[in-house]
């Protein structure tokens, strides 16, 4: 069969063009078209491109029938530009605070002009930081199985700042201030709210782990399937680890009561709302059996 492929952009220098393709249109996949595509245009390798038929994107594993394409119709083609892997961008992501955390607890001289002894509640938030961001960095190598594979390069410099900015030097650089020193009124805190935080910052981690763990085991390797969560914190909210990793950053910005923290924990629940609400939708989109019980994010809220 032929199969136009029309570029979206009319200053396109490579398209529009024709394919032949072998079979017809219940036998033709989408990656068979992005084969060719990319076989004619090696720099537009399967990941950066995007085709779609009147604003509906094709998705890989699907025929041509499956979008009432026949023989001589065409596809618009859009060029999504140079792509980086997710699990990439996730490990430049959470390695920012990895190595501003320790530069700013270790060196006050450099960023404070002066020496001074970490108090309790300091030397607490800097392992609660690095320990959260240290098993992100192992859940992206050795748990996540991502359903896309990449995302456009110039994304990571505006998703890095999120963790870069707010979550590293932000918060480093108000939390482990002179300011909060040993000695210093901003840094007493009783033994109590100190373990109740620890714990509660257990619990989080221990827990979210636990959600991404159940997801990895939904996705056989290689593939893209979808499948309903089910389990623990799954039976009251279609995101669960979200939920938990709320609970952790509760804990520091209590621990600290620093608005730095406040602040990342305000961006950083509202974005994760978003997400949830997001994959919620899709979700009982995609399941006509789909829990109706199940919130986003919040148990019993929303």
């Amino acid at each position: 069969m032929k199969l136009t492929i029309a570029p979206r952009s009319p200053k396109s220098r490579s398209f529009p063009i024709t394919l032949d393709l072998v079979g017809s249109p219940a036998d033709v996949k989408v990656e068979t078209v992005q084969a060719a595509i990319a076989k004619k245009f090696p720099k537009y390798y399967p990941d950066r491109q995007r085709l779609t038929v009147e604003k509906t994107a094709l998705e890989t594993g699907k025929t041509l029938a499956d979008y009432g394409l026949k023989d001589g119709d065409s596809v618009s083609f859009k060029d999504l530009g140079p792509q980086i892997s997710w699990r990439t961008v996730f490990l430049i992501e959470y390695g920012g605070p990895l190595v501003i955390h320790p530069l700013v607890y270790y060196l006050p001289k450099v960023f404070y002009g002066q020496a001074f002894e970490h108090s309790w509640m300091q030397t607490v938030t800097y392992w609660m930081v690095m320990l959260h961001f240290l098993k992100r960095e192992y859940e992206t190598v050795f748990v996540h199985r991502f359903s896309h594979g990449t995302m456009p390069f110039s994304n990571v410099f505006k998703n890095s700042a999120h963790y870069h900015l707010l979550s590293g030097l932000n918060l480093a650089y108000w939390v482990y201030g002179p300011w909060n020193a040993v000695g210093t009124k901003l840094a007493e805190r009783s033994d109590a709210l100190v373990y109740g935080c620890i714990a509660l910052y257990i619990f989080a981690e221990l827990s979210n782990f636990h959600t991404h763990v159940t997801l990895r085991n939904l996705r056989p390797p290689g593939t893209r399937v979808r499948k309903i969560p089910r389990g623990y914190g799954f039976d009251l909210v279609s995101c669960p680890n979200y939920f938990f990793e709320t609970l952790s950053w509760l804990a520091v910005s209590v621990l600290t009561f620093s608005w730095a923290a406040h602040l990342f924990f305000v961006v950083a629940v509202g974005q994760m709302y978003i997400w949830a609400v997001k994959k919620h939708k899709g979700y009982r989109k995609e399941f006509s059996d789909y829990p109706r019980g199940r919130k986003s994010m919040f148990p019993f809220i929303a």
